[in-house]
């Protein structure tokens, strides 16, 4: 599946994260669907807080425990249901992300050329509760194969970060129990921030969030 990079294929069907992972890290997530095509969706890995229950680690880092949630009867709820399973994947591409946390996409391969990493993990509900009206399913994610496709020097870009704060904004909108008045004034802070301070692909990102949405912001 990978087109290059290390990997790890856990025999005792564990792995490592080929990353670090700490507070709510924003990741891109693929999961195959009954017609057996790949669906994108954006997945927030939450790594865990409390050391004595193996959420995580003395110092800080993750340990065994870290779940994402799912929002309503989604594609990403259904085939983890189903599939048991998803591509965890890690990206630095803001149109990859914008697309995968707003739109619908579906793709004949799991693996997206921008990510830097990728985990397939295995997936167990933990917990089910009820936010304003919406079912939200708590599962816990475990690494069986992983792979770095490329190492980077890390870098600071506000006009990415603003890409993703303007996709959980905007995903936002059309639930009943946020304020839309609001979410719209953070819309149009971090797309100022976007157009201020993001590069040509943060802007085409900001472009895409307006037409998925079919919003102004």
């Amino acid at each position: 599946m990978s087109d290059g990079g290390s990997g790890t294929d856990g025999s005792n069907g564990s792995a490592e994260w080929p990353v670090v992972l700490r507070g709510v890290t924003e990741s891109v997530v693929t999961t195959q669907g009954p017609d057996g095509r790949w669906n994108v969706a954006a997945l927030g890995l939450h790594a865990g807080g409390n050391p004595e229950d193996g959420d995580a680690t003395d110092d800080g880092t993750p340990g065994p425990s870290v779940t994402a949630r799912t929002y309503g009867r989604t594609r990403t709820w259904r085939n983890f249901r189903e599939r048991g399973e998803g591509y965890v994947q890690f990206t630095r591409d803001p149109v990859d992300f914008t697309e995968a946390a707003l739109g619908v996409r579906e793709r004949a391969d799991p693996l997206l050329a921008s990510a830097d990493a990728w985990a397939r993990a295995s997936v167990t509900e933990r917990d089910a509760t009820e936010e304003g009206g919406t079912r939200v399913l708590t599962w816990g994610l475990d690494p069986v194969e992983t792979a770095t496709e490329r190492e980077t020097v890390p870098t600071t870009n506000r006009g990415y970060a603003a890409v993703i704060e303007v996709t959980v904004a905007a995903s936002r909108l059309d639930v009943p129990a946020c304020d839309e008045a609001e979410l719209r004034e953070r819309l149009a802070y971090f797309a100022d921030v976007v157009e201020t301070c993001g590069g040509p692909r943060e802007r085409e990102a900001l472009g895409r969030a307006r037409e998925l949405v079919d919003a102004e912001f």
